[in-house]
């Protein structure tokens, strides 16, 4: 595989604009209040209205996910799907048996992303797990597990909408599977086999720590372990250090951006 700029290259380009919306003139502009504290905002979103702020798009911003888009479908931003991207081929290239997951989608953008290069590829042996609350994000423990965003609408997304988002780019089938739920809930039985890619974006210690728990023994030996908020997020890199010095793990830890790292089993 290459990244040379024929078709395949091109739809993958173009598929990261729309993901991230920043294809569209109007990419910049913001919902006020995204964190519900203003009481006059809050009675607008009861009746469906929001006061929308109409700024100057920040391409350099969207592209290390900096910002929450109002449009599209992933805050992670061009560079952490590319990321993605070179991970997948990879893993397709050496052929690292297992599956691709995500704990924590939001609206779907990155697995809707993984599923598409698996189209792109012509795979047809592997799953997509889109795994989240489908909810928003639950209420931290304890003061040491991260900030409380439970209440922010716009993390919430439901099942049936991140199902209708896959469904927009036709990539809604049998290689897409879901978990619904709290992480604690739902990945100790999980029936995945073996992991190829294991992308982690559940924000809290806890909900850190219960992905690497439940799925890094699960990851082939070659494949690829994500971490979304290791840099912005204190309690999620506390947790995955914890994770990786109580099993003995010593990776090679490469930066993605200015907060998500990866690294190879």
């Amino acid at each position: 595989m290459n990244n040379s700029y024929d078709s395949v290259g091109r739809y993958i380009d173009l598929l990261k604009k729309v993901l991230t919306a920043s294809i569209y003139d109007e990419s910049g502009w913001a919902v006020k209040d995204p964190n519900n504290k203003n009481a006059v905002l809050n009675q607008l979103k009861k009746k469906n209205l929001y006061l929308v702020e109409a700024k100057v798009f920040n391409e350099a911003e969207r592209a290390e996910g900096r910002d929450w888009p109002l449009f599209g479908y992933t805050m992670a931003g061009h560079q952490r799907l590319d990321n993605v991207q070179l991970c997948v081929e990879q893993v397709i290239k050496n052929n690292i048996p297992g599956d691709f997951v995500e704990t924590g989608s939001w609206r779907g953008g990155m697995t809707i992303f993984m599923r598409a290069l698996l189209d792109v590829y012509g795979v047809s042996d592997r799953f997509v797990w889109v795994a989240d609350s489908f909810e928003g994000l639950p209420v931290p423990a304890d003061e040491n597990d991260g900030l409380d965003l439970s209440q922010v609408d716009y993390l919430k997304v439901s099942l049936e909408q991140v199902k209708a988002n896959f469904e927009k780019f036709n990539l809604l089938d049998d290689q897409v599977k879901f978990l619904k739920g709290w992480f604690a809930d739902t990945l100790p039985t999980a029936p995945i086999k073996d992991i190829a890619i294991l992308r982690l974006d559940g924000d809290l210690y806890s909900s850190t720590m219960d992905s690497l728990e439940n799925l890094y023994p699960k990851v082939s030996k070659g494949g690829f372990v994500i971490v979304d908020d290791y840099n912005s997020w204190p309690a999620c890199k506390r947790a995955v250090t914890e994770y990786l010095a109580a099993h003995s793990i010593i990776p090679d830890i490469q930066k993605i951006d200015w907060t998500a790292v990866y690294w190879q089993v």
